[in-house]
Order: structure tokens, then C-alpha cells, then sequence
């Protein structure tokens, strides 16, 4: 019976080419799904056979701790070079989109409060 091996939904594209990569190389037998027209379905890749479940899921793991590890390494050197946007960077590039979400955000945010300040005021 197939199994779920990884989920392509959220997930970019370099990431998605790296993971169908990896699969191949390692040889497992596996296909891939749509979500479809309507978002129903599943975007992801599925493994064929269940008994090496153990494996690509043990070699996925593997690939996902070294490119969370690539990741914050870029992240940092971005940082110590000053090329990583700040809350300022990005505000003064997209002001009205900064704005948006901080009025979004305290709006949620009231609309959950008001029910328990109204409680307290009785």
C-alpha cells in the first residue's frame, strides 16, 4: 500500500526538484499527486511500496536537518553581512503592506479582547 513520504504543498520549488532528486538517487519507487483544479487533492510525493518506508523516510530526515542547517547558515552570514531585511528595510519598501498587517493584527486582536474586557467591566 503507498504511504505518504512528503508533502509539496508550501514547499518552493528548488526544494521540491532536491527532494525528487534525492529519491531517485536513492532509488525509491515513488509518484507524485496533484491537489487539482479545486485544491482537494494532495500535493505530494507518495512512496509505493511500504517496506522501504523505514529508509526514505530515515534519508528525507537526514536532507531536511542539512538544509534547515544551509538555511541558518545563509540567514546568519546575511545578518553579520547586514544584507538580512529588518522590520525598518522592509517598512521603508513596502509601507502600505507593513502598515496593513500591523492594523490586521490589532484588529484580530481586539476582536478577541473585547468579549473578555466587556466580562471584566460588569
Amino acid at each position: 500500500m503507498a504511504h505518504l513520504l512528503f508533502r509539496l504543498r508550501h514547499v518552493t520549488d528548488e526544494e521540491a526538484a532536491e527532494v525528487r532528486a534525492l529519491l531517485d538517487e536513492h532509488g525509491f519507487d515513488v509518484y507524485e499527486t496533484q491537489a487539482g483544479f479545486f485544491r482537494l487533492g494532495v500535493d505530494a510525493i507518495w512512496l509505493r511500496h511500504a517496506d522501504q518506508r523505514d529508509a526514505a523516510e530515515a534519508v528525507l530526515k537526514r536532507y531536511q536537518v542539512e538544509r534547515f542547517t544551509r538555511a541558518r547558515s545563509e540567514l546568519d552570514a546575511a545578518r553579520t553581512r547586514g544584507e538580512a531585511p529588518t522590520l525598518w528595510q522592509r517598512l521603508n519598501e513596502r509601507p502600505v503592506s507593513v502598515l496593513l498587517t500591523f492594523v490586521g493584527v490589532i484588529l484580530v486582536a481586539a476582536l478577541t479582547l473585547i468579549p473578555f474586557l466587556a466580562l471584566m467591566m460588569k
